[in-house]
């Protein structure tokens, strides 16, 4: 091994005594050196990784491809686990298609939560209609949105007038021959 150092490569110190003035200063230059070259080249690396560059496009599709409108909110449901209120959502949207136009014209979905779907009927004589239908629309309901996403129909009929004005009440009968 020669006293002068070819390229680069740091000079290893004889064994009897520790590297002293220009041979430590080379040693040390070498080092920092080899130091500087290996973090450029991580560097460089994280650069060209955030701009995208690395990754080379090839013949066969990716995921930097294009994504069909459908596919991506396929996805972007299933990522938030979003389908049920999704297809629920699709289900009043379609409920003409769904149950038919004339059960369609007098009763209407009004609620979903936790497998039951709430429909309001015009009327208690269309309420207990539905409600004779409600096996065999919790039936045609699932095969719209998926087996077991609507275990039961909860059907109710008209909301009868509210009496209740302003802040204050009294308790009691209230008005009792109004109706019949």
């Amino acid at each position: 091994m020669s006293d002068r150092p070819g390229g680069d490569e740091p000079v290893e110190p004889a064994a009897d005594h520790a590297p002293r003035g220009a041979d430590l200063a080379r040693a040390l230059l070498a080092r920092a050196r080899a130091d500087a070259r290996a973090r450029g080249r991580v560097h460089t690396e994280r650069k060209a990784a955030r701009r995208g560059e690395g990754r080379t496009s090839g013949a066969h599709p990716d995921d930097r491809d294009p994504q069909p409108m459908g596919e991506a909110v396929r996805r972007l449901l299933a990522a938030r686990g979003w389908e049920t209120d999704a297809a629920v959502g699709g289900v009043m949207g379609r409920w003409v298609d769904i149950v038919g136009a004339e059960l369609a014209e007098h009763c209407v979905p009004d609620t979903f939560d936790d497998g039951v779907l709430v429909v309001r009927a015009e009327s208690t004589a269309w309420a207990t209609q539905v409600r004779s239908l409600a096996p065999q629309l919790v039936r045609r309901l699932n095969e719209e949105v998926g087996h077991g996403t609507v275990t039961r129909v909860d059907v109710r009929g008209p909301g009868g007038p509210s009496w209740r004005k302003g802040r204050l009440n009294v308790r009691g009968r209230g008005p009792r021959d109004t109706y019949g």
